[in-house]
């Protein structure tokens, strides 16, 4: 069965909002981490706000240092979780899901092929949690506190879930790499 697996960028105070306005560094061992991703993965689940910041930009990207990166999700079959959205038309190899969230990513799991990752999108990554459906959360931890005003991974009303620290690294630049996976 494949893997559904979730990397984000967090601070200190839970934020994973906006990173790039609080990410002071990006080093070798972050990019390590991203490209074992890209390497485990060729499917990506999307969230209705990643997909549609993303889906403007990704496909526009054809050189530099984020070229790769571009490569990879541009070509990915994607699926988007929404219900406001009509059409993901726009960028190749989007797939709107349609109907229960539940049984969509379970279909997507029992299928053929490497792990699926879900790109940005913590309102999704909450969902799955929330269904037993995520199970690997890699959390990049940035020394920082990014403040108010910012959106959380979990809100305060959260409920209780139980999670097992699975591998934990610091790097370079003071970030700690931190796998979790559900406990069932």
């Amino acid at each position: 069965m494949r893997k559904v697996v979730s990397g984000l960028f967090i601070s200190l105070d839970g934020v994973v909002e906006s990173p790039d306005q609080w990410q002071f560094a990006f080093d070798e061992e972050m990019g390590a981490s991203l490209a074992t991703t890209l390497e485990t993965t060729d499917t990506v689940l999307l969230g209705r706000v990643t997909y549609s910041e993303w889906a403007g930009y990704w496909p526009t990207v054809t050189g530099g240092e984020d070229a790769g990166f571009a490569d990879w999700i541009n070509n990915a079959p994607k699926y988007v979780a929404s219900t406001t959205l009509e059409d993901v038309g726009e960028w190749a190899n989007s797939t709107l899901i349609r109907g229960d969230l539940t049984t969509a990513v379970q279909r997507l799991k029992e299928g053929e092929g490497k792990g699926i990752s879900v790109a940005g999108s913590p309102t999704l990554v909450r969902s799955l949690l929330e269904r037993d459906l995520l199970d690997e959360l890699v959390l990049l931890i940035h020394p920082v506190i990014a403040g108010e005003g910012r959106r959380r991974l979990f809100a305060e009303d959260a409920a209780l879930k139980k999670l097992a620290l699975v591998s934990a690294r610091p790097t370079s630049s003071g970030v700690v790499i931190a796998t979790y996976r559900p406990v069932r």
